[in-house]
């Protein structure tokens, strides 16, 4: 699958962190078409770019990551974008939190490069095999 060909929006508060996502995500060949900071910005990128795969932080100021996978996947118009929730609270419960309020899956920083391949591979396979 070519990951160029993908839309993806990155969701993280910490300008570090954003950074060395662009490019963890440049080098397994899945680059960001945008890197947002906050909540806000994240639902209007969404709605404005329609990316294929969200990369969500959950602890970001403005509306938290759980309440922003909960309006994208309420709305019809945003519902089908693949959202995975990339964060630190790995603490017991936060998995199933973040899936039930509607991320497609759960990668727990600090992450092996690896896996954050392997997660986004799966999500957008998924993705395809649905027709979407």
């Amino acid at each position: 699958m070519a990951g160029s060909q993908k839309k993806i929006l990155a969701v993280e508060d910490h300008a570090e962190t954003a950074e060395l996502l662009q490019m963890e995500l440049d080098a397994i060949g899945y680059p960001a078409t945008s890197v947002v900071a906050n909540g806000i910005e994240a639902l209007r990128k969404a709605y404005e770019e329609k990316p294929d795969l969200i990369l969500l932080d959950i602890l970001i100021p403005g509306m938290n990551g759980l309440e922003v996978a909960r309006r994208l996947k309420a709305d019809p118009l945003t519902r089908s974008i693949l959202i995975l929730a990339v964060t630190a609270k790995a603490m017991p419960g936060d998995r199933e939190k973040c899936l039930e309020s509607g991320c497609d899956g759960y990668l727990a920083k600090p992450y092996l490069h690896q896996k954050l391949k392997e997660e986004i591979e799966k999500l957008l396979s998924k993705a395809t095999v649905k027709g979407g």
